[in-house]
Protein backbone atom coordinates (compact mmCIF):
# COMPACT_ATOMS: atom_id res chain seq x y z
CA UNK A 1 0.00 0.00 0.00
CA UNK A 2 1.18 3.50 -0.75
CA UNK A 3 1.68 6.05 2.02
CA UNK A 4 -1.43 7.84 0.71
CA UNK A 5 -3.46 4.62 0.99
CA UNK A 6 -2.13 3.95 4.49
CA UNK A 7 -2.95 7.52 5.54
CA UNK A 8 -6.50 7.34 4.16
CA UNK A 9 -6.99 3.97 5.88
CA UNK A 10 -5.80 5.46 9.19
CA UNK A 11 -8.12 8.47 8.88
CA UNK A 12 -11.06 6.31 7.81
CA UNK A 13 -10.52 3.82 10.65
CA UNK A 14 -10.59 6.77 13.09
CA UNK A 15 -13.82 8.10 11.52
CA UNK A 16 -12.01 11.37 10.83
CA UNK A 17 -13.57 14.03 8.63
CA UNK A 18 -11.16 15.23 5.96
CA UNK A 19 -11.09 16.43 2.37
CA UNK A 20 -8.74 15.31 -0.40
CA UNK A 21 -7.76 17.56 -3.28
CA UNK A 22 -5.76 16.79 -6.41
CA UNK A 23 -3.73 19.60 -7.95
CA UNK A 24 -0.63 20.40 -9.96
CA UNK A 25 2.52 19.17 -8.20
CA UNK A 26 3.86 21.62 -5.60
CA UNK A 27 7.34 21.68 -4.12
CA UNK A 28 7.31 24.56 -1.65
CA UNK A 29 5.00 25.54 1.17
CA UNK A 30 4.21 28.77 -0.66
CA UNK A 31 3.22 26.92 -3.85
CA UNK A 32 1.08 24.52 -1.82
CA UNK A 33 -0.79 27.33 -0.04
CA UNK A 34 -1.42 29.09 -3.36
CA UNK A 35 -2.75 26.01 -5.15
CA UNK A 36 -4.95 25.14 -2.14
CA UNK A 37 -6.19 28.72 -1.74
CA UNK A 38 -5.37 28.77 1.98
CA UNK A 39 -3.15 30.72 4.37
CA UNK A 40 0.50 29.65 4.49
CA UNK A 41 0.18 29.26 8.28
CA UNK A 42 -2.35 26.42 7.83
CA UNK A 43 0.24 24.24 6.11
CA UNK A 44 1.47 21.47 8.38
CA UNK A 45 5.17 21.15 7.55
CA UNK A 46 6.47 17.70 8.51
CA UNK A 47 10.21 17.68 9.19
CA UNK A 48 12.13 14.46 9.73
CA UNK A 49 15.06 15.15 12.02
CA UNK A 50 17.84 13.14 13.58
CA UNK A 51 17.83 13.99 17.26
CA UNK A 52 20.88 12.49 18.88
CA UNK A 53 20.85 8.87 17.68
CA UNK A 54 17.15 8.62 16.79
CA UNK A 55 14.81 10.05 14.21
CA UNK A 56 11.64 12.01 14.96
CA UNK A 57 9.03 14.04 13.12
CA UNK A 58 8.48 17.68 13.97
CA UNK A 59 5.32 19.33 12.65
CA UNK A 60 5.11 23.10 12.44
CA UNK A 61 3.16 25.77 10.60
CA UNK A 62 4.55 26.33 7.11
CA UNK A 63 5.10 30.03 7.82
CA UNK A 64 7.50 29.30 10.70
CA UNK A 65 11.05 28.07 11.00
CA UNK A 66 12.43 25.42 13.29
CA UNK A 67 14.24 26.74 16.38
CA UNK A 68 17.00 24.16 16.84
CA UNK A 69 17.71 25.21 20.43
CA UNK A 70 14.07 24.69 21.45
CA UNK A 71 13.90 21.40 19.54
CA UNK A 72 17.06 20.09 21.24
CA UNK A 73 15.63 21.02 24.62
CA UNK A 74 12.23 19.40 23.95
CA UNK A 75 13.84 16.23 22.60
CA UNK A 76 16.47 16.11 25.34
CA UNK A 77 19.43 15.88 22.97
CA UNK A 78 22.66 17.79 22.42
CA UNK A 79 22.54 17.65 18.63
CA UNK A 80 19.80 17.79 16.03
CA UNK A 81 19.88 17.93 12.26
CA UNK A 82 17.52 17.53 9.35
CA UNK A 83 17.47 14.01 7.94
CA UNK A 84 19.22 13.78 4.58
CA UNK A 85 17.16 13.22 1.44
CA UNK A 86 18.44 9.62 1.43
CA UNK A 87 17.46 9.06 5.09
CA UNK A 88 14.01 10.56 4.46
CA UNK A 89 13.52 8.24 1.48
CA UNK A 90 14.67 5.21 3.50
CA UNK A 91 12.43 6.03 6.49
CA UNK A 92 9.31 7.20 4.67
CA UNK A 93 9.71 5.96 1.06
CA UNK A 94 8.85 9.57 0.12
CA UNK A 95 10.57 12.63 -1.25
CA UNK A 96 10.90 15.63 1.08
CA UNK A 97 7.91 17.92 0.73
CA UNK A 98 5.39 15.13 0.22
CA UNK A 99 5.45 13.74 3.75
CA UNK A 100 2.20 13.87 5.72
CA UNK A 101 2.46 14.98 9.38
CA UNK A 102 1.79 11.49 10.71
CA UNK A 103 5.04 10.10 12.11
CA UNK A 104 3.04 7.08 13.28
CA UNK A 105 2.88 5.90 9.65
CA UNK A 106 6.67 5.56 9.70
CA UNK A 107 7.36 4.47 13.27
CA UNK A 108 8.48 7.98 14.24
CA UNK A 109 7.49 9.88 17.38
CA UNK A 110 5.56 13.00 16.31
CA UNK A 111 5.90 16.41 17.96
CA UNK A 112 3.62 19.26 16.90
CA UNK A 113 4.20 22.94 17.58
CA UNK A 114 1.15 24.45 19.32
CA UNK A 115 1.32 27.42 16.89
CA UNK A 116 -0.28 25.12 14.29
CA UNK A 117 -3.42 25.24 16.45
CA UNK A 118 -4.20 28.86 15.55
CA UNK A 119 -5.72 27.35 12.40
CA UNK A 120 -9.04 25.57 12.69
CA UNK A 121 -8.02 23.40 9.71
CA UNK A 122 -4.62 22.27 8.55
CA UNK A 123 -3.42 21.25 5.09
CA UNK A 124 -0.62 18.96 3.97
CA UNK A 125 0.69 16.87 1.11
CA UNK A 126 -0.55 13.32 1.44
CA UNK A 127 2.42 11.27 0.29
CA UNK A 128 2.37 12.89 -3.14
CA UNK A 129 3.31 16.37 -4.38
CA UNK A 130 -0.05 16.53 -6.23
CA UNK A 131 -2.43 15.37 -3.47
CA UNK A 132 -3.40 17.41 -0.41
CA UNK A 133 -5.55 16.70 2.61
CA UNK A 134 -7.38 19.26 4.69
CA UNK A 135 -8.47 18.22 8.17
CA UNK A 136 -9.61 20.07 11.27
CA UNK A 137 -6.69 20.63 13.62
CA UNK A 138 -8.54 18.94 16.48
CA UNK A 139 -9.19 15.88 14.28
CA UNK A 140 -5.49 15.69 13.41
CA UNK A 141 -4.59 15.79 17.12
CA UNK A 142 -7.19 13.12 17.93
CA UNK A 143 -6.01 10.74 15.22
CA UNK A 144 -2.22 11.20 15.45
CA UNK A 145 -1.94 12.02 19.18
CA UNK A 146 1.34 13.89 18.78
CA UNK A 147 3.31 15.38 21.64
CA UNK A 148 2.83 19.13 21.90
CA UNK A 149 6.22 20.81 21.73
CA UNK A 150 7.20 24.43 21.12
CA UNK A 151 9.88 24.10 18.44
CA UNK A 152 9.49 27.35 16.44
Amino acid sequence: MSVYDRLVAKLTAANAEYAVSHHAPVFTSEEAAAVRGVALSSGAKALVVKAGERFAMLVLPADRKLDSKKARSVLGVKSIRFATKEEVLEITTLQPGSIPPFGSLFGLPTYVDPALGVNSSINFNAGDHAISIQIRHEEYLRVEQPTSAEVT
